[in-house]
């Protein structure tokens, strides 16, 4: 948490990485739901060279290069936005350490104005 110099700092960053990670969660939102149109239209493909069976065709779709290349990149999209996302959690608890630390000194002051 060191790594924000103020609560202020903390909420500037949470501010400007909100863009950066919902554009992250967009792209391997499409990249998980183009997956299934990626296979659908490698089955169709598989079909067309004359595979018979499901199976054969399935196969046919998972492995091939399109294929995999899509899963290289949902595997890059999901990375970025974990990263993106737990970033975010570090500056909300430094806002949270903040807030307490707050809470803490007006406790301490009513504390002390009690005892006078």
């Amino acid at each position: 948490m060191s790594e924000f110099k103020s609560v202020e700092h903390a909420l500037v960053f949470i501010r400007d990485i909100a863009a950066k990670y919902a554009k992250a969660k967009s792209d391997r939102v499409y990249l998980e739901q183009f997956r299934k149109s990626k296979k659908a239209m490698l089955i169709v493909e598989a079909e067309a060279k004359g595979l018979k069976t499901v199976q054969e065709r399935e196969s046919y779709a998972y492995a091939h290069p399109d294929y995999i290349g899509l899963l290289e990149g949902l595997k890059v999209a999901v990375e970025l936005e974990e990263k993106y996302k737990f970033q975010i959690v570090s500056a909300q608890a430094r806002v949270e350490v903040w807030r307490t630390h707050q809470a803490n000194n007006r406790a301490e002051y009513h504390a002390g104005n009690l005892q006078t």
